[in-house]
């Protein structure tokens, strides 16, 4: 069996389904709503610079601004501020469902502590005690975790305009790459710590992807049961000659990495797609 940190993951969330909090993001919603009316209610912004990461100050002993800085709204207009947030909590509620609580939890923590961490080595390596680090682009990284796991999904933008999560999460790479040109360096770098967090944890899905191993625009389907039984079989055998033969389409999870765990098609989704025991009652129907 191949050792890799995303299996290493996995093993650790099956060992530990009750890790994590369930419906995390809303912790992070409700903080961000609060930190936004205490600012807007604030005659000065006192409060808000005691949440920000200050290295000098967090040595000195104010050890919340090592959390609190996630709080920080990523915009101050109302308008922009509200449909982030809404964005933020459709997205995280869907791949908590898709990943389950503890694997959410692990990607949304892991991603604070490897900010965190860019925190302070850029504070040491430029001597100075504020970076400006936030959880903005860890907050826009779950749309690529979204658009890889469900890339044909239509969502309304401004509640108006339907559009496939393919074409917002290029949208919101065009975001990542702006913050790497217009940022001098070594500050430039702060986009690439949520990349990394992603592909950590969505590496093999977005390779498989890549491949057609695993297509979500791609494969032909009919919706009569008799040919979705057809395919099912024609795609067992295509995948004999594969090193595994079955492959969750949620977690990414292998009949060769887990030989006990149990596979099983959807009949309810287009195509015909293969999900573990864990995600065949629990995921997402793949549309056309």
């Amino acid at each position: 069996m191949k050792y890799s940190p995303m299996s290493i993951i996995e093993r650790f969330c099956q060992k530990h389904p009750n890790f994590g909090i369930p419906n995390l993001m809303m912790y992070v919603i409700g903080g961000n709503i609060l930190v936004y009316l205490l600012v807007m209610m604030s005659p000065n912004n006192n409060f808000l610079y005691a949440l920000y990461f200050n290295w000098d100050l967090i040595l000195q002993g104010q050890v919340w601004r090592l959390i609190t800085y996630i709080f920080i709204p990523p915009t101050w207009s109302l308008f922009s501020f509200l449909i982030s947030l809404y964005f933020y909590y459709i997205i995280a509620k869907i791949l908590e469902m898709a990943w389950g609580t503890a694997k959410f939890s692990f990607y949304y923590f892991f991603g604070v502590i490897l900010t965190t961490l860019y925190g302070i080595i850029i504070s040491l390596a430029m001597d100075a005690s504020y970076v400006g680090i936030s959880s903005y682009y860890l907050n826009l990284s779950l749309f690529f975790a979204y658009a890889t796991l469900f890339p044909d999904n239509i969502v309304l933008l401004f509640f108006i305009i339907p559009i496939k999560m393919k074409y917002l999460a290029l949208f919101d790479g065009i975001l990542f790459i702006a913050g790497i040109l217009s940022n001098p360096f070594p500050l430039n770098l702060f986009p690439l710590v949520p990349i990394l967090n992603y592909l950590i944890f969505c590496y093999g899905d977005l390779r498989y992807a890549i491949k057609g191993n695993v297509s979500f625009n791609k494969m032909k389907y009919s919706k009569s049961a008799s040919h979705f039984r057809q395919e099912t079989r024609k795609t067992e055998k295509q995948q004999s000659n594969a090193p595994y033969r079955h492959k969750c389409a949620v977690c990414g999870r292998t009949d060769a990495e887990y030989p006990h765990l149990q596979f099983r098609y959807c009949s309810k989704c287009a195509g015909y797609h293969c999900f573990c025991e864990d995600h065949i009652n629990n995921h997402i129907h793949f549309t056309e």
